[in-house]
């Protein structure tokens, strides 16, 4: 039974790598697995053996349920890309019509036209990539940018940028992402960052043209906090290398990212120091190595080192590091100290140079690892990887540490982006007791 649970995740992560590949936003990509992962425990059955009319009948059950329109949308676009794109089953698509699509630019027409998109305005958005990469944009950034605007080609069914590059239409593309996509503020404002960077930056636009464009005013949320006994209780639910990133998260105060990309040669045991590389906005910082950890690490280290030196003996091609590094020190990306904490099980084949190299730890792994955790731990609360950071925050806020310490340590450019974390406290600054207590 294990092992057919393992084998159904492998798939879905394949799949959920292969809409990244294609193009599909990490956020959308998400929700494709969601849907899929439904549809398929939906009825008995493999994924392919089911028919057109399975399709609609799930589509139909879900239109019957108080859904709105752009969520509707999103589960034909999840299951039409699943059979179409992925598993490569020729499905008509008048087998989705169980339910209407919001608009003439839902993602789905995104998936359907990208090849046309990308033929269509392929000098263009090469332009466009050169210039984010001109400018140190990383990987993830450049991914989200080029979506945004294959989707606003799509939107407007292709036209020539003579005419989509008019401000009205851009207006009304981020006019239908508010109102019928309704999507969040911050998803609108980046998707104004990328429509703006491109017109502005790429084709040169005049920056007045843009002046006129009102942004989305961001929520302010109380960021989700463990205590230090509900931590203890989802650590306990973790196991092998899940446990030991979640651990470092919680207790380094790391993104999911800065964790998983973590080289050997940024741990220092002797001061007890871990050096965060080029994490958010391309900055490094210096945080603290819990003593809690040092053994489980230092164990964990010694199994890397023998996946490195099976990759060594293999002559393959090491790890990622930047070019204009690798132009340095060629010998850079077989050294022990650039190999990652965290590598993954399998090799991989960078899709830039074609070199044969062992990425880190794929992050839906441990995005999975913390929902299976928080679902045994049962727990109420929304709690997301990231809820360890906000945790890591608020327990040293608790314990006398002073603000400045824990912007430093969370890497924050701004203290204000800090002092969220008294407000999850009960005594901000001061103990406080509600006058129905007195």
């Amino acid at each position: 039974m294990m092992q057919k649970d393992n084998d159904v995740n492998e798939f879905w992560l394949k799949f959920r790598e292969f809409s990244l590949e294609s193009g599909v936003d990490p956020e959308l990509a998400d929700w494709y697995e969601r849907w899929g992962r439904k549809f398929a425990v939906s009825m008995k059955g493999g994924l392919r053996d089911r028919t057109g009319e399975d399709i609609e009948a799930f589509l139909m059950k879900l239109a019957g349920q108080k859904m709105v329109a752009w969520q509707r949308a999103q589960v034909k676009e999840a299951l039409f890309f699943l059979y179409n794109k992925f598993l490569r089953m020729d499905i008509s698509p008048e087998k989705f019509s169980g339910v209407s699509v919001a608009g003439p630019g839902d993602f789905r027409d995104c998936v359907v036209d990208a090849q046309k998109i990308r033929a269509a305005y392929a000098k263009e958005l090469e332009k466009f990539r050169n210039e984010m990469r001109f400018r140190h944009y990383s990987s993830r950034t450049e991914k989200s940018y080029l979506g945004w605007l294959e989707r606003y080609f799509s939107f407007h069914n292709c036209k020539w940028l003579t005419d989509i590059s008019k401000p009205v239409r851009i207006r009304e593309y981020l006019d239908y992402l508010a109102t019928v996509r309704q999507v969040s503020a911050s998803t609108q404002n980046q998707a104004l960052n990328s429509l703006v960077f491109f017109f502005r930056e790429v084709l040169g636009y005049d920056p007045v043209v843009f002046d006129d464009f009102m942004r989305a005013k961001r929520s302010q949320h109380i960021p989700v906090v463990m205590t230090r006994h509900e931590v203890k209780v989802l650590l306990s639910h973790m196991k092998g290398v899940h446990h030991l990133v979640t651990s470092l998260m919680y207790s380094a105060g790391l993104r999911l990212m800065e964790g998983l990309r973590l080289r050997v040669k940024d741990i220092d045991f002797a001061k007890g120091t871990i050096v965060i590389r080029d994490g958010k906005g391309a900055k490094d910082r210096v945080t603290v190595l819990a003593e809690s950890i040092r053994g489980e690490l230092e164990g964990h280290l010694k199994g890397v080192a023998a996946i490195y030196d099976r990759d060594v003996k293999m002559n393959k091609d090491g790890v990622f590091i930047w070019p204009a590094l690798a132009r340095k020190y060629p010998n850079a990306c077989r050294e022990w100290g650039w190999q990652y904490v965290f590598p993954a099980q399998k090799l991989s084949v960078d899709p830039e140079t074609g070199a044969i190299q062992r990425h880190h730890l794929h992050q839906t792994a441990v995005q999975r690892a913390v929902k299976n955790g928080v679902h045994a731990a049962c727990f109420e609360k929304n709690v997301s990887s990231h809820t360890l950071r906000h945790s890591f925050a608020t327990h040293l806020l608790e314990s006398g540490t002073d603000i400045r310490t824990i912007q430093e340590l969370l890497g924050h450019k701004d203290v204000s982006t800090t002092m969220i974390y008294t407000h999850v406290l009960n005594r901000p600054g001061l103990a406080v007791k509600s006058p129905a207590d007195f």
